[in-house]
């Protein structure tokens, strides 16, 4: 699986951690970025790449899925949310990672690197990348009329 993966200085250590173990797990990872710690850089451009690119990757057949982080996680779920194709979810738990791709097909996933020690990070992050969409109908029903709304702006009852 491709694996995209954007931070700000405030997951940067998580970051690395993940990109080494993930790698070590067999994932392909791609580093959006930063490279270089900066208190004062600005997520929204790393993120916003980490997300364009799983559109991208997923629009051409591969499996890919991707990882944003930053202090909360708010902040970069919020830019990577801003693609289009993209369902960012943010999750501070096991349970409310399986739901993000069971229930809503995220192919996203947002964390805050100061909410969490690396192994519990760690663990959200596996459980969202080992989980599958249920493919059940409701949940496909109302991801779909998500996908009609972001293309069309009319909402669907």
């Amino acid at each position: 699986m491709e694996v995209h993966i954007a931070t700000d200085h405030a997951g940067m250590e998580l970051s690395a951690h993940l990109v080494s173990h993930l790698r070590g797990l067999g994932y392909q990872l791609i580093d959006h970025g930063p490279q270089e710690y900066d208190a004062a850089d600005d997520y929204p451009a790393f993120c916003i790449r980490a997300a364009q690119a799983v559109v991208a990757a997923r629009a051409a057949g591969k499996n890919a899925l991707g990882i944003v982080l930053g202090g909360s996680g708010n902040g970069e779920q919020i830019a990577a949310n801003k693609v289009s194709g993209t369902r960012a979810a943010l999750a501070w738990n096991l349970d409310t990672a399986v739901l993000a791709r069971e229930h809503n097909d995220a192919n996203v996933v947002a964390l805050g690197g100061r909410q969490h020690s690396l192994e519990e990070a760690t663990s959200v992050v596996e459980a969202f990348l080992k989980t599958g969409f249920s493919g059940d109908e409701r949940h496909a029903r109302r991801i779909s009329k998500i996908a009609h709304y972001e293309l069309t702006r009319e909402i669907l009852d």
